[in-house]
């Protein structure tokens, strides 16, 4: 009969710990979509100030704990990612703004369908059928909690590039965090969004000038507070969790984030949304596929100590 010594079993309560840090970083992110529908702003310059003052607030971390920061080609990798997750933010918020908070978040839950064949393209692994038929699980209930009405196309469209950009930025930074400071990775990745879309602005206003691009007093408010607790204490919770759990796994608990951020929206916007039947089943379809990949992660993590 084997016998679980004490590595593994602080394996398993490590992986336990980093559910619980995913989670927490997954409700902050809920509420990235209602500062989004608050702050009058577009989508490119939210994206940016957001990346802008998390950046700041980081490179203050990082001087705190007398940690520097070196130009290198790992360095400039991270920032490559961060140039995704900004990209991937604007799209979101750009959903947000042609449709409702309800239509980009649900959006959102593509991530882990995108995931599970991303992963296999880039890490030349095979495809995995049991994260496909989780992944198919998870679609089937955001069918079941929103009806997709057509005069949201623009913002379902918005969305669904949103979900790609994040699934390929969760694949990149699962093997980033892996060898690297959270701290660091977080500051990089903030800098690089920050860069990367400052480069791309004069070009975007060229052909979409902008209405309004200083942001007023109480939008700033709510940018330090996006960019302090859903930005920077969010992600370092995340690439902390992203240690011990797989790209996958990261994708397919987001798709928790819609509902928080859908119950948020029907309390402070009054968005036209209603729990009905349809919801709490498709919301049972989502909790059921996170439970089921949980349980197998563990199980894998188990046996893989059994047998070392």
């Amino acid at each position: 009969m084997p016998v679980i010594d004490n590595g593994t079993c602080s394996g398993v309560i490590g992986m336990k710990n980093s559910f619980i840090l995913l989670h927490i970083a997954i409700f902050l992110a809920s509420c990235s979509g209602i500062f989004g529908k608050l702050i009058q702003l577009n989508e490119v310059f939210i994206t940016w100030y957001r990346m802008f003052l998390a950046a700041i607030i980081m490179l203050f971390i990082m001087l705190f704990n007398k940690k520097r920061l070196r130009l290198t080609g790992e360095n400039v990798k991270i920032a490559g990612a961060g140039f995704i997750l900004g990209l991937h933010w604007i799209f979101f918020y750009g959903s947000i703004r042609y449709a409702n908070v309800s239509v980009g978040v649900v959006c959102f839950c593509l991530s882990g369908f995108f995931t599970a064949l991303l992963v296999p393209l880039i890490r030349k692994i095979r495809l995995s059928v049991i994260e496909l038929l989780l992944s198919g699980l998870t679609i089937a209930g955001i069918l079941l909690i929103f009806h997709f009405d057509s005069s949201f196309r623009t913002g379902i469209t918005l969305g669904v590039i949103s979900s790609l950009l994040f699934a390929l930025f969760t694949v990149l930074n699962e093997g980033i965090n892996k060898v690297n400071d959270i701290r660091k990775t977080t500051t990089c990745e903030m800098l690089g969004g920050t860069i990367g879309i400052g480069v791309l602005l004069p070009v975007y206003l060229y052909f979409f000038p902008a209405g309004r691009i200083l942001p007023q007093s109480i939008d700033f408010v709510y940018l330090f507070i996006l960019s302090l607790v859903c930005t920077v204490s969010m992600y370092l919770l995340l690439n902390r969790a992203q240690r011990n759990v797989s790209a996958f796994t990261v994708s397919l608990s987001f798709n928790l984030e819609p509902i928080y951020a859908i119950v948020l929206a029907v309390l402070i916007f009054d968005e036209d949304r209603q729990l009905t039947t349809s919801f709490c089943i498709g919301l049972a379809l989502i909790i059921l596929s996170l439970l089921l990949q949980m349980l197998r992660v563990i199980i894998h993590k188990k046996q893989g100590a059994v047998n070392s």
